[in-house]
């Protein structure tokens, strides 16, 4: 098996593979450049559900936040943790005791109890408002992994919580909240934080306060962060500390669009930030590596949406007004559907020649019919909509208007590494539980056999030897089965293991993944990789009863 992309292409690119790009920062490898068909590492590779011919693509839009513009999570997180509590300490008014430790842990970076671990917390988990509880589960909604707070909850806990019911949890708001996007993790961590504040210090927390509340407190705590610009100000100030640098976003823009394809960006981000974030991920780059602020960025759109407020945005009765949006001094102008309305007063010059000229329009609000009809689309099978939120920009995009979906999920590249290194470990876990089942069979059929009438003492004696000495194997063979289980789990991460599987099921968000995105990878600009023309076909599905029949 090759581990790159070789599998499925084979010799048909073979003289493409030992070409090289240059490794210079400036000239970032893509398809288009004269070495670029080549043999593509296995954790930037685009991953395929649903089969998708690019050529039948006329339009190919982005989101900017976590799909575009990769946030660094050692530095925004903990920057979103910060705000989160002291919106706790000083808006909320949240017991000092409890938030200045918080707070103060926060500073002095790990010398106090209470400190923000980035790395804790996954996405796909679901947080029990009600019992303080954080769970992991499989695509059948069975409770894998559990914690209560930060404690781990043992079997005969999450059998009594939740597989003791006569009607099946949908595991839904409002009792439930999905950690699906990167931008909660920070708040599940501090629900975890409080809950077992809460239950070692009763007599400090008030009697009105329960698990409920303080998860609807740290959700206010996190959208007052986000309403006041208290984020985006500090992003604004050194987007070099918060967002990962990318050379390879504007060279997939422009093969894009030389492709003969339009692209366009819709983003619930305002047009302030959104030109801060884009200059710094498009801009032009200085020879000190500073970066020149302009708009250049624009040239590589043919329409950019802010304040999309999304997942509203893609329903096609919403009703918001779109308004055109004058770039130098983000001033917003009425639109008749996208067309310009005659101004009263004065107008920019600047928009005035934007419009001449025919580059991108810059919008704000609006709704899907608003886009569809700028981008002259015709069908909603002819976009491909690339982002990171599952429900924001995945889902809605997917199930109301059938855009095609790309999910950018950038855990995946070390996941998909992991799995190539684990390979051999994952290969004997699947013999020691065949090994265990085949023990199991013959147990049980020894159990049955001393039921049988006819069998002398003897012979009832060898076989009582001899399941005692199959159980003894089997006790081993569970033992060590439960052992590389564990092994491979915390490879993958020490609490919740691996990412798209909870044993030997899918996750919760793997399921969804699979239902939702046509195509998922790690980075958006892994699309710069491939050619713009791209079939991109799925693997065969095999239903259990195929794998021992079908060679693979």
């Amino acid at each position: 098996m090759d581990k790159g992309l070789g599998a499925g292409i084979g010799d048909i690119i073979s003289h493409f593979q030992n070409s090289s790009c240059s490794d210079g920062v400036q000239e970032p490898c893509i398809w288009a450049s004269p070495g670029g068909a080549r043999k593509i590492d296995i954790g930037k590779q685009i991953f395929c559900n649903r089969s998708l011919n690019m050529k039948n693509i006329v339009a190919v839009g982005f989101d900017m936040d976590y799909t575009l513009a990769q946030y660094k999570p050692e530095t925004f997180e903990s920057l979103a943790y910060d705000g989160t509590v002291r919106k706790l300490v000083y808006d909320l008014g949240y017991p000092e005791e409890v938030c200045l430790l918080i707070v103060y842990a926060c500073v002095i970076n790990n010398l106090l109890e209470w400190s923000f671990d980035w790395k804790y917390m996954v996405r796909g988990l679901v947080l029990d408002k009600k019992r303080g509880n954080i769970l992991k589960m499989d695509r059948h909604k069975y409770v894998k992994v559990a914690y209560h707070g930060f404690r781990e909850m043992s079997k005969e806990e999450k059998v009594e919580a939740y597989g003791n019911t006569l009607i099946r949890d949908a595991f839904d708001e409002p009792d439930y909240a999905l950690i699906d996007t990167l931008f909660s993790l920070a708040e599940a961590y501090l629900f975890a934080q409080l809950v077992d504040f809460m239950d070692n210090n009763p007599g400090k927390v008030s009697k009105s306060t329960d698990y409920v509340r303080m998860y609807k407190d740290v959700r206010a705590a996190v959208d007052l962060c986000h309403r006041d610009g208290t984020l985006k100000q500090m992003v604004a100030k050194d987007p070099k500390t918060y967002i990962n640098e990318d050379r390879s976003i504007v060279p997939m823009l422009k093969m894009l669009r030389e492709s003969g394809r339009s692209t366009f960006l819709v983003t619930n981000s305002l047009w302030d930030y959104t030109t801060i974030v884009m200059n710094f991920l498009c801009g032009s780059h200085t020879l000190d590596g500073g970066i020149t602020c302009n708009s250049d960025w624009l040239l590589y759109f043919d329409v950019v949406i802010t304040g999309s407020a999304k997942p509203g945005f893609f329903h096609e009765d919403n009703r918001a007004n779109l308004f055109q949006v004058e770039p130098e001094s983000g001033m917003l102008l009425n639109t008749d559907n996208g067309t310009p309305m005659p101004q009263v007063g004065d107008i920019s010059p600047g928009l005035l020649l934007k419009e001449k000229n025919g580059t991108c329009r810059i919008f704000q609000g609006g709704s899907v019919g608003h886009l569809h009809k700028l981008l002259s689309i015709e069908s909603s099978s002819q976009v491909l909509y690339v982002g990171d939120h599952i429900y924001g920009d995945i889902l809605r995009s997917k199930k109301v208007l059938g855009w095609r979906t790309m999910l950018v999920v950038p855990e995946l590249e070390r996941e998909v590494e992991l799995l190539w290194e684990l390979r051999d470990l994952r290969k004997k876990l699947h013999l020691l539980r065949n090994e265990r089942d085949l023990i199991e069979d013959q147990i049980h059929h020894l159990k049955w056999s001393l039921k049988s009438e006819g069998i002398d003492v003897d012979e009832q004696r060898k076989m009582c030897t001899r399941m005692d000495d199959l159980e003894c194997q089997r006790d081993k063979a569970r033992l060590s089965h439960q052992e590389a289980q564990r092994e491979c789990h915390q490879k993958f991460h020490k609490v919740w293991g691996q990412l798209m599987k909870t044993g030997y099921q899918n996750s919760r968000f793997a399921h969804q993944v699979e239902r939702f995105a046509c195509l998922y990878t790690s980075q958006v600009s892994n699309l710069s990789l491939y050619s713009p023309d791209k079939y991109y076909r799925p693997s065969e599905d095999f239903m259990p009863h195929e794998f021992d029949i079908i060679p693979l």
